[in-house]
C-alpha cells in the first residue's frame, strides 16, 4: 500500500492519478491550491509557488500516513504564442509553476525519501520536454528544464534506492486547450508560422486523443514496474513525435559529425 502526494488534482492527470491510487487500494494526498474544490479522502492545500505551503503539505502528509512513497509533479498549465509575442512576465509566472514549483516540491519531499531509501518521483512533462513546435516555446522552456532537472536528478538519486520517472504525454482531455491555456499577445506577421498551432489550440479541448484515466493506470503500471524508464511517452503522438526528433537529430549529428570533431586538439 502506496503513499502519494499529488500535485494539481483539481482536474485532469492529477485527479485521475489519485482516483487509480485509490482504486489499487493505495493512500493518497490529494492537494490543490484550493482543496475545498477535492473530492477526495485526504486532501491539503499545496500552492506550488509558495514554498511554506509546499513544506506544510509534505508535514501534513506524513502525519497523516507515517510516510511518502510517490510524489506527483503535476501541477501546471498550458501556454501559446510565438517566442516575440511572449510578455516576460507571463514567461516567469510559466516558470515559476511548472519548473519552479516542481523544483521546490521535488527538493522539499527528498530528504524524506533518501532517510526511508526509496520512493518514487513521477515527473508530468511532455511530449514538449523534448520537441518544441512553433507557438509553444514558453511551455516547452519549462519542461526542457523539468527534464534536464529529472534526468540529473535520476543520476544522484540511484544509490539511495530513489527512483524518477518522467512521463510525456501526447494530446490528452485534460483542458490542456480550453480556458486554463494561456495566449500570449498576437503579432500579426507571425500568422505564418504560429496561427495553425493557435487555431489547433483553440479546436482542441474535448478532442484530444488521449484518455486520461489510461493515462493514470499507465503510470501506476510503471510505479509498480520492479525497473521503471526514465522516460515514459503517453499516447500515439507523443511516440510518433518523439521518435521523429530523435531521427532528426541523429541525422543532423551524423551529418555535422566531421566538422564536430574538427574542433578537438590533435
Amino acid at each position: 500500500m502506496k503513499v502519494w502526494l499529488i500535485t494539481g488534482c483539481s482536474a485532469g492527470f492529477g485527479a485521475e492519478i489519485a482516483r487509480a491510487a485509490l482504486a489499487a487500494g493505495d493512500r493518497v494526498m490529494a492537494t490543490a491550491r484550493h482543496p475545498g474544490t477535492l473530492d477526495f479522502p485526504h486532501t491539503t492545500r499545496l500552492d506550488v509557488t509558495d514554498p511554506a505551503s509546499v513544506d506544510e503539505a509534505v508535514k501534513a502528509t506524513i502525519a497523516e500516513f507515517g510516510r511518502i512513497d510517490v510524489v506527483v509533479n503535476n501541477a501546471g498549465h498550458g501556454s501559446v504564442g510565438a517566442v516575440e509575442e511572449i510578455d516576460p512576465a507571463d514567461l516567469r509566472a510559466l516558470m515559476d509553476v511548472m519548473f519552479f514549483g516542481a523544483f521546490t516540491v521535488t527538493q522539499a519531499v527528498l530528504p524524506h525519501l533518501r532517510a526511508q531509501r526509496g520512493g518514487t518521483i513521477v515527473q508530468i512533462s511532455s511530449m514538449g520536454g523534448q520537441l518544441a513546435p512553433p507557438g509553444f516555446g514558453a511551455y516547452c522552456a519549462a519542461k526542457f528544464a523539468l527534464e534536464g532537472l529529472s534526468e540529473a536528478l535520476h543520476a544522484e538519486l540511484a544509490p539511495f534506492g530513489v527512483r524518477v520517472v518522467i512521463v510525456e504525454p501526447g494530446a490528452f482531455r485534460t483542458e490542456f486547450g480550453g480556458a486554463r491555456m494561456h495566449r500570449s499577445r498576437v503579432i500579426p506577421q507571425y500568422a505564418v508560422s504560429t496561427a495553425a498551432t493557435r487555431a489547433a489550440v483553440d479546436a482542441m479541448d474535448g478532442t484530444q486523443p488521449g484518455d486520461p484515466a489510461e493515462a493514470a493506470r499507465a503510470i501506476l503500471k510503471v510505479v509498480d514496474a520492479e525497473k521503471p524508464p526514465l522516460r515514459l511517452a503517453l499516447g500515439d503522438d507523443a511516440v510518433d513525435a518523439i521518435r521523429a526528433q530523435h531521427e532528426r537529430l541523429r541525422a543532423d549529428l551524423d551529418a555535422w559529425e566531421g566538422l564536430s570533431r574538427s574542433t578537438s586538439w590533435r
